[in-house]
């Protein structure tokens, strides 16, 4: 089995951290994993992204080729929509419904939303008003994780839950379970 995950989002809203966690909760399954990173700059708002490619046999590169992403992990809808390109035919979007408008000339919200609804499949919640109301407003990050976990399909729910444990764990324990329940409410909203 191979998944080949798009993270996305804009720099500080916690794209590597989902990065992290998936990273850890596959080496912790013993998969193969290849991680290519573009790092924006979060004092600006740039463009973050991350390819993960997991696999249970050897993979060659670290780089996913075009039309053959199984999912796009966004926590920004026009982000989302930069990586079209790399989405398999049979490919999930899981993003953020709310956008973070952070140039002057951002796409009008409404089409926006109409191009994400075009898509076969599209995942999108207001994963801010998620985080907030699960009291971790800061865990937006980790409800959008929680919301593509069922997608991931490589990793079960309880392998990812671990991984934050464990990512978190220096953080203390209110951290951890701070953060374990923004995810679990991604869970719920994904299954909802």
């Amino acid at each position: 089995m191979k998944k080949d995950i798009i993270l996305c989002g804009v720099g500080g809203q916690g794209i590597l951290s989902i990065a992290t966690i998936i990273g850890e909760a596959s080496t912790e399954a013993g998969l193969y994993l290849k991680q290519a990173e573009v790092h924006g700059m979060s004092q600006r708002g740039g463009d973050v992204q991350s390819n993960l490619r997991l696999s249970t046999d050897p993979i060659w590169s670290d780089l996913i080729p075009l039309g053959e992403t199984d999912v796009i992990i966004s926590m920004e809808p026009m982000e989302a929509l930069r990586y079209l390109p790399y989405l398999s035919k049979q490919g999930t979007i899981v993003t953020s419904s709310k956008p973070f408008v952070n140039i002057p000339n951002y796409p009008d919200e409404a089409a926006l939303m109409a191009e994400l609804d075009s898509m076969p499949s599209v995942v999108k919640l207001d994963i801010e008003s998620v985080a907030k109301d699960a009291g971790n407003a800061r865990g937006a990050n980790m409800v959008l994780l929680g919301m593509a976990a069922p997608y991931i399909e490589i990793l079960s729910v309880e392998q990812l839950r671990k991984a934050i444990s464990v990512i978190f764990a220096r953080k203390g324990e209110a951290v951890v379970e701070a953060n374990l329940k923004a995810f679990d409410c991604g869970v719920a909203a994904s299954q909802a």
